[in-house]
Order: structure tokens, then C-alpha cells, then sequence
């Protein structure tokens, strides 16, 4: 065994620039809005949830990415770097740093176009050891192939695989046979389980151990093999929802790496996600394990129980 213990993270996936700017509304086809404030902030679903994990503590955090040779590379490994991601970059010459453009308005609520560049080119045979690695966390930012293949050679080496299926898009069987614990939103669980009908029998839908649902501002629902867990969601003023979905991916890592029980792992990422409703930009919105126990102190609850 390396010097990482077991309890190690590998996050596999998206990075990109973020360009955002905010707007009284978020337009509808065909419609022009006069914006207001304009920032860039790195971002990527697979970044964004390395950030969440280290931040919130407890485990190793590594990220194997692709990035570009440019200047947009530099604030996404500046960010990483910051929020103590150890990085494992495959450097590409022929496609440029992914992209994302994204529109916040007043409401908090937003949409997102992305370009992936550089993350259409990590490839299966990209992933590094595992040696040391408890969980490797995944989305579908990058080529399902890839994707794919890291969780089977996952499941082949003991680590648990945890999968946030987003976007949204069909999974080949083989995949989610390779997946402990599934994240969705309730139109990723849908997807998934064809059919919409109520929560709770689209959850028993998936063949996966455990598959977990955002709920939103209701929090989220969770079955854990045939038990069905409930967390509400902490109200908060929401400025920017950009991340929030990712900090919770990342916030539910940690804790399980760490060891804690499942029901205070989601009440943590509940914590964590709220908190990153409340400010700007997607990893410059995610919090530190101090504010996530914070918060949870103010709202009166204890952490360890």
C-alpha cells in the first residue's frame, strides 16, 4: 500500500472556465437580456466535486483531468491546488480548456451551455493507481467510455464507485452493475428509470446499492439498500444554485471516506450544498468543513449524531 491510506479520494473528470453573468432573468429562445455583473470562475462538475471533497476534509483528495494548453488552465489548477487537490492532469496540445457559460438570475437560478474541450479527450486508459484509493467519484462530463472503464477497473481493485449520473443521459447496463452508490436529481432519476412515476418507486427502479436523489430546497431522499432515509433541506437566501449540486457530491464523499454514518454524511452534504447556494460561482462557493459544522451548530443540531 502507498502512503495514502484507503480512506483516499479519486475524483475523475470535467474541468472547465466558467464565464458567468447575472441577469434579472434567465432569457427564453429567441429573447436578448441586458446583464449585469460579469465574472469568470473555474468550475466543471468533476472539479467543482474534487473542490467539495478536499474542502470538506477528512480524506485525500486526487483529480485525474484534462485540461488545455492555455490561459484558462491556469485559474482551474490555481483553484484545485488552493483547496488542497492533489492533481493528475493529461495535458492536451489539439483541443483547449472546457468552457462553460452560464447565466444567474435575481432568483439564484441559472442556465449553463458548456463546451467540453479537453475533457472529450481523457481516455480509459488515463486513470492512475488506485493504490490507496476508498472512492472513486464520477459524473458524465467526460466520455462515457472512459467513464465506463474507470468504474469497472474500480470494482476490480475493491473501491467503492460513486457515480452523480449527470448530465442526464442513458447508462449501458454493464456501468451501473459497476456502481455502489448512485446521485441524481429527479429528472436524472426518471431518466434513468423510465418511467415518472412517484420518488420512492423510481428509486426501487435502479439496480444500484445505493442511489441517492437531490431534492432541491427539499433536500434529499435516499435508499440505502431497502431503507429509505429522509433530509430535509436548511433554508438559506440563495444568491447563485451553480455547484450546489456538486458540493453535495463531493460533501457526501468526504464524509463516507471518512467514516461517518449515512445519515449524517447527507445531513453534512445538505449543510455543505445550502451553504454554496448562498454565494457566487461554483468552487468559489463551496465551503470548508469549520463552516458546514458552523452552520449545523446554528441550526442546532449535532454533527456525530
Amino acid at each position: 500500500m502507498s502512503s495514502r491510506t484507503r480512506s483516499s479520494i479519486l475524483v475523475a473528470g470535467s474541468a472547465n472556465l466558467d464565464f458567468v453573468v447575472r441577469a434579472p432573468h434567465v432569457p427564453a429562445p429567441g429573447e436578448t437580456v441586458l446583464g449585469g455583473e460579469f465574472r469568470t470562475f473555474p468550475g466543471g462538475k468533476g472539479a467543482n466535486q474534487a473542490a467539495a471533497c478536499a474542502r470538506a476534509g477528512g480524506a485525500a483528495t486526487r483529480m485525474l483531468l484534462a485540461l488545455g494548453e492555455d490561459a484558462f488552465a491556469e485559474p482551474i489548477e490555481d483553484s484545485l491546488r488552493s483547496a488542497g487537490v492533489e492533481l493528475d492532469i493529461r495535458r492536451q496540445r489539439e483541443q483547449p480548456t472546457g468552457t462553460a457559460f452560464i447565466c444567474v438570475s435575481d432568483r439564484g437560478e441559472n442556465a449553463i451551455t458548456v463546451a467540453p474541450g479537453a475533457n472529450s479527450a481523457l481516455r480509459p486508459q488515463d486513470l492512475p493507481s488506485l493504490d490507496g484509493v476508498g472512492h472513486l467519484l464520477l459524473q458524465l462530463e467526460t466520455p462515457l467510455a472512459s467513464v465506463a472503464a474507470y468504474a469497472r477497473a474500480a470494482r476490480a481493485a475493491g473501491v467503492r464507485v460513486v457515480l452523480n449520473a449527470a448530465p442526464a443521459q442513458a447508462l449501458p447496463a454493464e456501468l451501473l452493475a459497476d456502481v455502489d452508490v448512485l446521485i441524481v436529481n429527479e429528472g436524472e432519476l426518471a431518466a434513468l428509470a423510465g418511467a415518472e412515476a412517484a420518488i420512492e418507486a423510481n428509486l426501487a427502479r435502479i439496480g444500484v446499492p445505493w442511489v441517492i436523489v437531490t431534492l432541491g430546497e427539499r433536500g434529499c431522499l435516499a435508499r440505502i439498500g431497502t431503507e429509505m432515509l429522509e433530509q430535509p433541506a436548511f433554508p438559506v437566501e440563495v444568491v447563485d444554485t451553480t455547484g450546489a449540486g456538486d458540493t453535495f457530491c463531493g460533501a457526501l464523499v468526504a464524509a463516507l471516506a471518512r467514516g461517518a454514518e449515512v445519515p449524517c454524511a447527507l445531513r453534512e452534504a445538505c449543510a455543505a450544498s445550502a451553504l454554496a447556494c448562498t454565494r457566487l460561482g461554483a468552487q468559489a462557493s463551496i465551503p470548508r468543513r469549520e463552516e458546514v459544522e458552523a452552520f449545523l451548530g446554528q441550526a442546532g443540531i449535532d454533527e456525530d449524531r
